[in-house]
């Protein structure tokens, strides 16, 4: 599986972003797939994750209310929107997917990973 995000950039803090996430290798719909973000001295974290169909979705309270997960496996392609952006939310996102069809929110629990991209909020 290969995993390309984008949509990354730089905003006011309050604004909104939505980074999409293209995969090809393997028939999109068969995995669950998600989103983890990386701020400079941080750990990786959980930001979204989202089932095979689309049906079982889950966030963070850091996120709960603010992002949105989803996907459109007719185009191969899963989006995160977000919204009210706070300077906390700075981080490089990566997009992920796992072998499996089921909803996942651990590292370790990723097989696949893409390159990140960046999103900055300014005060």
């Amino acid at each position: 599986v290969q995993l390309q995000a984008s949509g990354g950039g730089l905003v006011q803090a309050g604004g909104s972003l939505r980074l999409s996430c293209a995969a090809s290798g393997r028939t999109f719909s068969s995995y669950a797939m998600g989103w983890f973000r990386q701020a400079p001295g941080k750990e990786r974290e959980f930001v979204a994750g989202i089932n095979w169909s689309g049906s079982v979705k889950g966030y963070p309270d850091s996120v709960k209310g603010r992002f949105t997960i989803s996907r459109d496996n007719a185009k191969n392609t899963m989006y995160l929107q977000m919204t009210s952006l706070k300077p906390e939310d700075t981080a490089v996102y990566y997009c992920t997917a796992a072998d499996s069809s089921y909803y996942y929110a651990r590292r370790d629990e990723v097989d696949y990973w893409g390159q990140g991209t960046q999103v900055t909020v300014s005060s």
